[in-house]
């Protein structure tokens, strides 16, 4: 026994597949309607699969093409450049063919002729039909693929990166793939090239300086607060804090509040050399945070500032985070990144997700910087608004909008 699954828009075209495949004899043994969830509801409409089995044991014979033939009407062809004799045997005594019925001999063929033409004009319109429908099922992949597409640019991924994608996953499919199993690619693709978020790590028996480096009004001064408090509250770290952003008092001062809240020391420092003394002070803690300056990515003096601060510390005994609002507009992101990306490497933490519906921004500077992500904050309460980035939950806003 054959048992096969065939899927149409309708149970009666699910039939006639199953019929033009298994033959006549088929029998339907099951017959359900499937609707998409989740993502995919984006993209496509219910269905209707039967499962159709035939028996094997009958050698099934592909249906025929119909053909279209000249009917015979006499059994012979008339000459018209003949004259036949009544006494003629093949004509049976019949009587001599006049000239005018000559002339209708040759109409009759005329006739037959233009039915041959017409016939065979039907034919060539058919198969033609039937090639267009082959084309539109060999269409829905493209199709399926334009969709993505413009749900991806939508939610303001940058082309080449989407291009990028479909590239890669092009040859992994057959002409008549489905919507699910394209999507599922682009999924997984989205999710493998965001990577695994690393978080603030802890060294053993040794203080581990931890420095928020960005633009100024992205909010590094409340997601330290934020990352401190979970040290302390979750990890039970020993956490210190200071401060380089003598620019603004009111940023030492928001700082200096947080700090005696959560109950841990706070220091301002000046110079790379204060930093070394506030380590040497600070040396029994577990983690210590920095925060910078915002600082002007277009002023070459004041990125000088930031690298002699971070650079006083060694590579393995430090962590540098870039601190980016989400709502800050790709082409300034793109700058600010190349900018910082003189300075140091960097990890990056995404602010203000709750003030935009779109989070493109955050798959583009990944591929663009190739750093990893760490941290996403959606608010303004410490210390409850901030998560690690979750790869799978962008990936479904990615492909699936911003409802």
């Amino acid at each position: 026994m054959i048992i096969k699954k065939f899927q149409a828009d309708t149970e009666t075209e699910a039939i006639m597949l199953a019929k033009e495949e298994l033959g006549k004899d088929a029998i339907v043994m099951n017959i359900k309607t499937i609707s998409p969830k989740g993502i995919y509801k984006l993209f496509r409409k219910a269905f209707v699969e039967i499962t159709a089995a035939v028996d094997d044991t009958v050698t099934q014979q592909p249906a025929a093409k119909k053909e279209f033939t000249v009917p015979e009407k006499t059994g012979f062809k008339l000459n018209p450049n003949i004259i036949y004799d009544k006494n003629d045997s093949s004509l049976g005594g019949k009587e001599k063919k006049t000239a005018e019925e000559k002339n209708d001999a040759t109409a009759i063929e005329k006739k037959l002729n233009s039915l041959q033409e017409l016939l065979e004009k039907q034919l060539k319109d058919k198969q033609l039909e039937e090639k267009s429908e082959e084309k539109k099922k060999e269409g829905k992949n493209p199709i399926y693929v334009q969709l993505i597409y413009n749900q991806l640019v939508r939610n303001e991924m940058d082309e080449k990166y989407v291009n990028q994608i479909l590239n890669e996953i092009e040859n992994k499919f057959k002409k008549d793939a489905s919507i699910d199993d394209i999507l599922s690619n682009v999924y997984q693709k989205i999710i493998l090239k965001l990577g695994q978020p690393q978080t603030v790590e802890l060294l053993d028996n040794k203080a581990k300086l931890v420095f928020f480096i960005g633009p100024t009004g992205v909010g590094k001064t409340t997601t330290i607060a934020k990352i401190a408090s979970g040290l302390k509250l979750n990890r039970k770290a020993k956490v210190a804090m200071l401060t380089s952003d003598t620019y603004r008092i009111a940023a030492v001062e928001q700082l200096r509040i947080y700090a005696n809240i959560l109950g841990v020391p706070m220091k301002v420092i000046y110079t790379e050399d204060e930093i070394n003394e506030a380590r040497e002070e600070f040396k029994d803690h577990d983690v210590i945070l920095v925060d910078t300056a915002g600082r002007s990515h277009k002023n070459r003096g004041q990125r000088d500032d930031i690298e002699k601060l971070i650079h006083s510390v060694n590579e393995e005994d430090r962590e540098v985070y870039l601190v980016l609002s989400a709502t800050t507009k790709y082409k300034d992101l793109i700058r600010i990144t190349e900018s910082y990306s003189e300075i140091t490497n960097y990890r990056l933490i995404f602010t203000k997700l709750d003030e935009t519906i779109s989070v493109g921004n955050i798959f583009n500077i990944k591929m663009l910087t190739n750093a990893d992500l760490s941290y996403t904050t959606y608010g303004q309460n410490v210390p409850d608004d901030i998560s690690k980035i979750d790869t799978q939950e962008t990936a479904k806003k990615l492909l699936g909008g911003n409802d």
